[in-house]
């Protein structure tokens, strides 16, 4: 990849995803890895989009040939001391590295964002209903449209098995974690939706809901949120995010029409329901 190609494919991913939008007090992103070929700068740009960069996934890359990866989850958080192969994540560092692949995270940058993966999630859970108000939980300062989470109230209520229904077809999942609030029963109403995300918990601090929608919580955050008169619905952290990957495909293809982009086959969630 040349440094024209990787210019081109960071710009299209900013485009939707500022960089500002991404909640720099404690996390990692932008370009993390900048590897490209000074040899061919004719090598068309090929990017792979997964949720976490493992080290399947690293290799499907190399097979593909590809230039740039697009992890959504940062992989390097902390400075790095030193690099060793012993460790799995900087062995992957150092494949990156030899193979001339460039690796872009956006992270919270897409939670944050209009069309993003929390809209998506509002849309997921939402299907068929008209939605009353929809808002970030946490407005961005410069963008009140932009921020953590959403909170959504729906115009007409629909049942907590209507809700687990949408969500298990739009994240094509056979299997959730459902906490029913406490003395009701699984069709009970939900209007109002908290929804985050990956890991809720910290997001749906004084927030009040039917419902919290999200990839993981404590066990001591679903006791709260129950015994409160909450329903909660979790599907394991990546699971709430890696659907999105065919929507972000679609909106760095109209950027980049002459790239070849490609959802990684081995990206998953660490954790499976047996």
């Amino acid at each position: 990849m040349s440094k024209v190609s990787l210019k081109r494919a960071v710009s299209a991913i900013q485009k939707f995803y500022p960089i500002r939008l991404a909640d720099s007090s404690w996390d990692n992103t932008g370009l993390l890895v900048e590897a490209y070929s000074e040899k061919d700068t004719s090598a068309s740009l090929k990017i792979l989009l997964t949720i976490d960069l493992t080290q399947s996934v690293v290799d499907e890359a190399i097979s593909h040939n590809t230039n740039l990866i697009m992890a959504y989850h940062p992989f390097i958080f902390r400075g790095l001391k030193s690099i060793t192969s012993k460790d799995p994540q900087q062995r992957s560092l150092l494949k990156l590295i030899k193979n001339d692949i460039s690796v872009y995270c956006p992270h919270t940058a897409v939670d944050s964002a209009v069309g993003g993966v929390n809209d998506f999630l509002v849309d997921a859970v939402s299907k068929e209903s008209e939605i009353a108000s929809k808002s970030p939980i946490t407005p961005d300062s410069l963008d009140p449209n932009c921020g953590a989470g959403r909170i959504i109230n729906l115009a007409s209520p629909i049942s907590l098995e209507k809700a687990v229904e949408r969500v298990k077809e739009a994240l094509g999942l056979k299997y959730v974690q459902v906490a029913v609030a406490n003395g009701k029963s699984k069709s009970h109403e939900i209007s109002s939706i908290a929804i985050c995300a990956g890991s809720g918990g910290g997001v749906f601090k004084g927030v009040e809901a039917d419902l919290y929608f999200t990839g993981e919580l404590s066990h001591h955050e679903a006791l709260f949120f129950n015994e409160s008169g909450s329903s909660v619905i979790v599907c394991n952290h990546s699971n709430t995010e890696r659907a999105f990957l065919k929507v972000f495909k679609d909106q760095l293809q109209s950027e980049l029409e002459d790239a070849e982009i490609i959802i990684s086959q081995s990206d998953k969630d660490p954790f499976e329901t047996w």
